[in-house]
This record gives structure tokens, sequence and C-alpha cells, in this order.
């Protein structure tokens, strides 16, 4: 089974740090890419990171791109979401999301999901 794990998520003061991870588990990340996505509630969701393994290139959203950091370890199979400075509006479920386009017999483009992990920052 091919799937994305994510941990990380918990309850944490605002102006404290978290990381959350995303381990791609019967699979690697090789030629993926992946997002951070989350979900405040009653929001809509919105982007808040990305990571290419092709290039290393990193994208961060606006709103966030002062406090988080995006990490990979290729041992460990394993992106991580450092996130420093948080914020109660940063309080949201978290996403991890990786698709990448793989060569073969037939072209394919896979996508996945994490199952989400609830980042909750109190004032």
């Amino acid at each position: 089974e091919v799937r994305l794990v994510e941990s990380g998520g918990g309850l944490v003061q605002a102006g404290g740090s978290l990381r959350l991870s995303c381990a791609a588990s019967g699979f690697t990340f090789d030629g993926y890419a992946i997002g951070w996505i989350r979900q405040a509630p009653g929001k809509e969701r919105e982007g808040v990171a990305c990571y290419s393994t092709t290039d290393g290139g990193v994208r961060y959203a606006d709103p966030v791109k002062a406090r988080v950091t995006v990490s990979f370890d290729n041992a460990k199979n394993t992106v991580y979401l450092h996130m420093n400075s948080l914020k109660p509006e940063d309080t949201a479920v978290y996403y991890c999301h990786a698709n990448a386009v793989i060569g073969g017999l037939a072209t394919e483009y896979r996508e996945l999901w994490g199952q989400g992990t609830l980042v909750t920052v109190s004032s």
C-alpha cells in the first residue's frame, strides 16, 4: 500500500514551534512534489508550502513564509514542515500532498493525500 503518514500536530501556545512530518510509506518521494495544505475551522483550504524533489525548490505562502521552513530527509523518506512563532490563526488541520508523473509502460499521474494532523495554537 502506498500512503502518506502525517504526524507532529498538537496543542501549542502562541509563539511556540512545531514540526510536522510527512512520511512516504510504500514508495519513495523521488520525482514527487510535496505540498502542505491547511484548513482552518469554517475556512477554505489554503496552501502553506511546497517542495520539489527534482530540483530542491521550495515555495512558501506569503502569510507564513517568514515563519516556516520545509526540509527533506531522503534517508527517512520524510518531508518536514517546521513552524515557528505560531499564531492562533495558524490553527488548522494540516495535510500533506504529493504528486508526480511516473514513466513506465504508460505514463501515470500519481497523487496522494495524508490523513491530516491537527495544529491548535492557543493565545
